[in-house]
Parts: structure tokens; C-alpha cells; sequence
């Protein structure tokens, strides 16, 4: 990334979060030095157009990340028709049946980790971990655009057609990358999201 980037490495995407939460707050208030960019991702941050990395990386040793801020805002609405060619799979492994799996997954109230592999792409936590699924051992060679998957603990909808190992629980119209709208991502770090199911399960 260059001479004027900082990556953080934490030991788990709680620690990314808390990180994440308290940049954005000593940003807001002024008591950040200059940061073009504030990237999270599974256990790292990365902070990019610094002016000075090492001095920053210094200060940040000392910090103690304060509370995650409430969810406030309106969830981003998901509507999904769980028809995944995987969601009898998902099912077994989580031990319930496919109308129940379709419950679990919609009564999760979902959080935007971070983003990454696709424009668009959100890497969704909030199922309880007990619900956290492989990856495929043989990956698709073409993933539909709108297909709603899963894979370890994550979440995530595919914005368009691509290659991909998770598992596909649905499909959604909803469009997550739009170039012509602003923001052109519907999902961004920290966005509430909800699924709900269409066609009548």
C-alpha cells in the first residue's frame, strides 16, 4: 500500500469492530491525525494516506477502544426467496429442517463486518456461531448474481456473477452495487441488515 499506510492486525473480528468504531469516533471528533481511508477487514484495519504510519502505530498501542456504538438507524430489508441449492445441506448441518433454517436465518438481525471480493460484496455477521457453515470443498465456477450465502461465520450476498465456494441458501433482487447511485454500495461497514423470505416460507 506504500510508505504512507498502516495495516492493524487484531485476533478477531470483535477486536476489528472495536477498532473500527473508535477510528470512526476519533475521526468524527478531530482527535485523529489525517486518515484517508479506514478499511476493516477479518482481523486488520487498514489506514491509508497517513502522514506519519509510525508515530500513529505508536499512539494506537495505547488506546482503549470504547463501547460499540448502538445500531441505530433503520435495517437495509433483504427480501429472499431461500431457494439455494444448498439450503438442504445448510439445514442438516445446523441439525433442523429447511422451514427452520429459513426461521434461524431470518430472525437474525445482521451486521456489515467488512467488504471485500466483489464491489458490493458485505461479509454479514450476526448468527450465533453454532450456525457457522464450511465453504465447499469444490467451488462453483459461476455464482447467479442476488445469491445469498454462507460460509464460516459470514453472511453474504453475491453482486453479481462470479466464481464462489459458499454455500447458496436464496436469491434477492436487490441491487447492492449501483455505479450510477451514491453511495454506489447498499452495504457498508457497520450497516444493519435483515433478511425476510419471500413465497411463503
Amino acid at each position: 500500500m506504500g510508505d504512507r499506510a498502516l495495516l492493524v492486525e487484531l485476533d478477531d473480528g470483535g477486536a476489528v469492530e472495536a477498532l473500527h468504531a473508535e477510528l470512526l469516533r476519533r475521526r468524527a471528533s478531530g482527535a485523529l491525525p489525517a486518515v484517508r481511508e479506514i478499511v476493516p477487514a477479518a482481523r486488520t484495519v487498514l489506514l491509508d494516506g497517513v502522514d506519519d504510519p509510525a508515530r500513529l502505530a505508536s499512539e494506537l498501542t495505547g488506546w482503549e477502544p470504547g463501547p460499540l456504538p448502538a445500531r441505530g438507524g433503520e435495517a437495509v430489508e433483504v427480501p429472499v426467496r431461500y431457494d439455494g441449492p444448498d439450503l438442504a445441506e445448510v439445514a442438516g448441518l445446523w441439525g433442523v429442517s429447511v422451514e427452520a433454517a429459513v426461521r434461524i436465518h431470518t430472525a437474525a438481525e445482521f451486521r456489515v463486518a467488512f467488504c471485500g471480493f466483489a464491489p458490493g460484496f458485505g461479509y454479514l455477521t450476526g448468527l450465533d456461531e453454532r450456525y457457522g457453515v464450511p465453504r465447499r470443498a469444490t467451488p462453483r465456477t459461476a455464482v447467479p448474481a442476488g445469491s445469498v450465502a454462507l460460509a464460516g461465520p459470514y453472511t453474504g450476498v453475491y453482486p453479481r456473477s462470479s466464481p464462489g465456494g459458499w454455500q447458496l441458501i436464496g436469491t434477492t433482487d436487490v441491487v447492492l452495487w449501483d455505479a450510477g447511485r451514491t453511495p454506489a454500495a447498499l452495504l457498508a461497514p457497520g450497516t444493519r441488515v435483515r433478511f425476510t423470505a419471500e413465497g411463503g416460507r
